[in-house]
């Protein structure tokens, strides 16, 4: 089955994706996954780090996800709960693409300085985890991030690549994030499962 049909076939997955965008220059493919994910029928909440700010603007997620962006930690709405725990109370999945090597430290190592890392946090137990690196070849296989990203997998986080190519600091390399295309199928996938555990 290609990945077209595979999307296809999970079109009515729903749920609700809280979506990291980190400071990658992949951060603009986030972009057109939002989208993709948005018409199969998943209700899409972008999260910003600072870093992924200079490489795309939050509109063009506010526009694509018809939901507000959380660029801050003290972002807020209307009602008593913070921004940050609402989303994490309410995921179905947390999506981190692009994952950069900070951010996977930061989780693995439990570090809360910002809303996405929060939210990872604070996440309701019955939410998967689907990271996408995205980084520099070197830094990938780094032995510090390779055990981060042990430490994650052990607590049940799905890594999806990278995958192999020319990469934007011009080494070529393990560290392109995952095709946009086969990313949402993965993350509509852990949607499906997440939704038949809980029927």
């Amino acid at each position: 089955m290609s990945p077209k049909s595979k999307v296809q076939s999970t079109k009515s997955a729903g749920g609700n994706i809280v979506l990291g965008v980190t400071g990658s220059i992949a951060a603009y493919k986030a972009a057109d996954l939002t989208s993709r994910l948005t018409r199969q029928g998943a209700s899409v909440h972008a999260v910003m780090t600072a870093d992924a700010l200079r490489f795309i603007t939050p509109l063009a997620f506010k526009t694509l996800s018809r939901h507000p962006v959380v660029t801050d930690l003290y972002d807020e709405e209307e009602g008593w709960k913070p921004t940050h725990i609402r989303l994490a109370d309410e995921a179905d999945l947390l999506l981190i693409a692009p994952a950069t090597a900070n951010t996977i430290a930061k989780i693995a190592l439990g570090i809360a300085d910002d809303a996405l890392s929060c939210i990872a946090l604070a996440l309701n137990p019955h939410a998967k985890i689907l990271a996408v690196p995205a980084m520099n070849g070197k830094m990938w296989l780094h032995p510090a991030t390779q055990q981060n990203v042990a430490t994650l997998k052990a607590r049940g986080v799905v890594f999806i690549g990278p995958e192999e190519g020319m990469l934007s600091c011009g080494y070529e390399g393990l560290g392109r994030l995952w095709d946009v295309e086969k990313i949402a199928v993965r993350a509509l996938e852990l949607l499906m499962q997440r939704s038949k555990i809980h029927v």
